[in-house]
């Protein structure tokens, strides 16, 4: 065994360093679009924001995560009770209620949510350690799990931010599929969606007031602009329809740094945040966007070695709910980006600017650095469960 303690994954750290460097181009190219009396507003605020995410970060990683048992259960009921207060007394803004105004600064606590979320599911998983349940025996442990999982998915849901429920579900899913739950019970949710999502189409097409009640009618003006850009260009599916064109004329090697035609004229809204793929796509091409995704692939790899040479199987779920967490986050941003799913407000995460999603990232990696930090490496290793 080592006695040193290990060392911060340096390959994950440089990662995110590029990415880091990525989201400053992107953020002040795209950010141009906005009048300010400072052309580096965005771009000051974005490293200020990174910073305290890395100080967060380390802070996370060099706190032992096998305490955060003993914590599980608190957080997620402060995490709960601040997304009833959103209900109550949440600040409006764009038209949506998800944040909690201090005066000075603000508060989401949908993102916070999702690590509280992730701890507390990863906590009750532990129980289980690497026993493979039966079917009957996946039932009581599945029915608590969903039932965790729908009183913020709904809290989150309602106010409304589909994206951030989204979320919440795929972190879910990810720890599902990690544990020692039976495969039939996994096969039987994933039945239950696919005819959730059936009997929503068949909604719409048969009895649409009674859809129209169930769907919100932005969500439903996202999904038409989502399935015919091209048809509602001039409203729904305008700001789908730019962002396409501007990534398609990024062609090989892109436009150039600051000279995007769509993104410097304004026409993609909100291209220094949840459009900021578009930025990359139009100004750095083919070549910079796949090296943009090959740097989240090496990072999600890191996590995932990380997650394997863990001995506590409480690290190993921590790492499999940040898996589902950034890659469900970076699958649906680029996906919506290029008309491949609809439009849900979702981030890219370490790139978009903002604070509340870089800071809840920042922390899901100080966790899995954690998590690096207390494995032990043994010549013959063993799991501590096996």
């Amino acid at each position: 065994m080592n006695k040193k303690e290990q060392q911060l994954d340096s390959i994950l750290l440089f990662t995110l360093f590029c990415i880091f460097i990525y989201s400053l181009l992107a953020v002040y190219s795209g950010s141009g679009q906005y009048e300010t009396h400072d052309p580096f507003y965005f771009v000051k605020r974005q490293v200020i924001w990174y910073f305290i995410g890395v100080v967060v970060m380390v802070a996370v990683a060099k706190f032992d995560f096998e305490l955060l048992e003993r914590l599980a259960a608190p957080l997620y009921s402060v995490g709960i009770g601040l997304l009833i207060l959103v209900h109550f007394f949440g600040t409006f803004k764009n038209g949506a209620t998800r944040w909690i105004s201090f005066g000075f600064f603000e508060l989401q606590p949908s993102e916070f949510m999702k690590v509280f979320l992730l701890i507390y599911l990863a906590t009750v998983l532990h129980r289980l350690a690497k026993r493979e349940l039966s079917f009957k025996e996946s039932i009581l442990t599945t029915t608590k799990i969903v039932v965790l999982t729908m009183i913020p998915f709904y809290l989150i849901l309602v106010q409304p931010d589909l994206g951030s429920a989204l979320v919440i579900a795929a972190i879910t899913f990810s720890l599902i599929l990690t544990s020692g739950i039976s495969f039939k019970m996994i096969a039987l949710l994933a039945s239950c969606f696919t005819a959730l999502i059936g009997f929503l189409v068949y909604l719409h097409n048969h009895f649409f007031e009674i859809f129209s009640k169930v769907i919100k009618p932005h969500q439903l003006e996202r999904i038409y602009g989502w399935l015919s850009p091209q048809e509602y260009a001039s409203s729904y599916g305008y700001q789908l329809n730019q962002a396409i064109l501007g990534i398609g004329s990024g062609r090989m090697g892109g436009s150039g740094f600051n000279q995007g035609t769509q993104v410097q004229s304004g026409r993609i809204p909100e291209a220094h945040t949840d459009f900021i793929f578009s930025v990359v796509g139009e100004e750095f091409g083919f070549i910079g966007s796949a090296i943009l995704i090959s740097l989240y692939f090496i990072l999600i790899y890191r996590i995932t070695v990380i997650a394997f040479n863990s001995n506590n199987m409480f690290g190993t779920y921590i790492c499999a709910g940040v898996i589902g967490l950034i890659t469900f986050q970076i699958f649906q941003n680029i996906s919506m980006t290029i008309g491949l799913m609809p439009i849900t407000g979702i981030a890219l995460p370490f790139l978009s600017y903002g604070g509340s999603a870089l800071l809840t990232n920042m922390i899901a990696l100080g966790l899995v650095l954690s998590v690096n930090i207390r494995s032990k490496r043994y010549m013959f290793s063993r799991d501590e469960n096996m």
